[in-house]
């Protein structure tokens, strides 16, 4: 079967619809002088091969592409440890506010206080929300976010002189991200494994501590949807050695209102604002990872932050807003000052609900993530048998089901209109299915999500054939994966065979 076979086309392609003469708008006038184009910047108009179409063709072509893509606001999407929660439409209208949508991070201070203003008012959210003592909003993701924050513990470590802490502690368990981090910063990663309960094994961590370690980066709740039993001896063991622990707070969606990282003892954290608070995520972006520090990692924060430069002289008058440097920063991060049209976005979302709504958001994701455990927990084996936090893990195999492994049932899952949850992930599970519904599905898609996966779970024993070669009617079948990887196809058209 070659490629095309694997393709279901629905529509004329809109090269096919190409005819010489047509075209889709009529530009006006030229309305000021001409200049000539560089002539070695021109290319000749037959390596071109634009189509030549109606503008209805050309918009039923793109429409039609939009409506091959799977999306929060078109299907379940229970995408484990990425969070993928509805949008709320609201965020979209403030962003494109014209006092947050047409302004410059060039422009004087003073006529961009509103702006800085909402960039104080979430630093200060953030910091309430997770027990830290200060925030930066630079980094543009929460890669970046770990990066900066392990920065800022190696930096605390070298301005103290302690320079033999050149290692730090990742969990088997952890996000990917957590030692390629360490590795750009130049610190040798030291794996602790789990042990059976799905918890860090304290005396695996006890045999790595020593005066070496810069500190340890610990995911809560851990990957396996656990909450860390022992979280705070894991902190004291750590600390116990002089390291300092980060936490990756890609899972804080499972915490706010009920625990505060800053409280357990953690000296730096990040912030996923495009999984927590809301805000857009998938498709390599945007994204938002601002870090947060404890009062004695305050001044390592990348900089510049908001800070209030002139206290107001009336009770009734706003403060003035300006670019602060922290003593001892690491530096700027990312150009200019954050992603502003997500921070936008997440202090919408942080002003809806306030402090009783977004412990609600995480109650809810943690009910929901526990009714779909357990409703699924006979028909699949769940990594650990224990309450869950935001999301779980289950095995997508069983031994009287000879061949059939996770991809099976994730491709069989897209026949159902539903996106497949992670796969293969955490590594230390076998054929991992990593299930995260968040709090803004209804118990009635939860009802419909759990009947197609006990469905699947049947067909895996009496018809494997249907879950081997799904999906059936998506308008991309099932691909050789491995191929599509080696052999990209990077344009569209005649050139390429389109």
């Amino acid at each position: 079967m070659n490629d095309s076979d694997n393709v279901k086309v629905l529509e004329p392609l809109i090269y096919e619809l190409s005819r010489p003469g047509r075209q889709a708008v009529t530009l006006p006038e030229c309305d000021v002088p001409e200049s000539e184009f560089p002539a070695d910047l021109l290319r000749d108009p037959e390596d071109v091969l634009l189509p030549e179409v109606s503008q209805i063709d050309v918009v039923r072509h793109f429409v039609h592409l939009s409506q091959f893509n799977h999306g929060v606001d078109t299907g379940f999407y229970p995408l484990g440890s990425c969070t993928m929660k509805y949008n709320p439409k609201i965020n979209e209208d403030t962003a494109r506010l014209p006092g947050f949508a047409r302004i410059h991070p060039l422009q004087d201070p003073l006529q961009v206080q509103g702006a800085l203003g909402l960039m104080w008012d979430l630093q200060n959210w953030l910091a309430e929300i997770s027990g830290m003592a200060g925030v930066s909003l630079q980094p543009a993701a929460g890669a970046q976010g770990e990066f900066s924050g392990v920065l800022m513990m190696r930096k605390y470590h070298r301005d103290r002189g302690d320079t033999r802490r050149t290692k730090i502690i990742v969990p088997d368990s952890s996000h990917g991200t957590n030692p390629a981090t360490a590795s750009m910063v130049g610190l040798e990663v030291i794996q602790v494994p789990s042990d059976p309960n799905g918890d860090v094994d304290r005396a695996a961590l006890l045999s790595v501590c020593g005066d070496d370690v810069v500190g340890m980066m610990l995911t809560v709740p851990n990957t396996l949807g656990l909450f860390e039993s022992h979280v705070q001896e894991i902190i004291e063991i750590v600390h116990g050695c002089g390291g300092l622990m980060y936490m990756d707070g890609a899972n804080l969606n499972a915490l706010m209102g009920i625990a505060k990282p800053g409280d357990l003892g953690f000296d730096v954290m990040h912030f996923n604002l495009h999984k927590t608070f809301s805000t857009p995520h998938g498709g390599g972006g945007p994204g938002s990872g601002p870090v947060g520090a404890a009062e004695h990692m305050l001044p390592y924060l990348p900089g510049p932050v908001v800070g209030v430069v002139e206290e107001p002289s009336d009770e009734e008058e706003a403060p003035l807003y300006g670019w602060v440097m922290p003593e001892r920063s690491i530096g700027r991060v990312k150009s200019f000052y954050g992603n502003f049209g997500i921070l936008v976005r997440a202090f919408t979302y942080i002003l809806a609900n306030g402090p009783e709504g977004l412990r609600q958001v995480s109650e809810h994701a943690v009910l929901n993530a526990n009714y779909i455990q357990a409703r699924l927990c006979d028909a699949y084996k769940v990594a650990c048998e224990r309450f869950c936090m935001h999301e779980f893990v289950a095995e997508g195999c069983w031994d009287d089901a000879p061949g059939v492994r996770a991809l099976d049932i994730s491709k069989r899952l897209m026949d159902f209109g539903i996106h497949p949850p992670t796969n293969y992930f955490p590594l230390i599970v076998h054929e991992a299915l990593m299930i995260e519904p968040t709090e803004t599905e209804s118990k009635e898609m939860l009802d419909r999500f759990v009947e197609v996966m006990l469905q699947i779970a049947e067909e895996a024993r009496s018809n494997p054939d249907i879950l081997h070669s799904a999906p059936h009617n998506t308008p991309v079948r099932r691909l050789d994966e491995v191929k599509a990887a080696k052999d990209q196809v990077l344009c569209y058209g005649p050139v390429c065979g389109g």
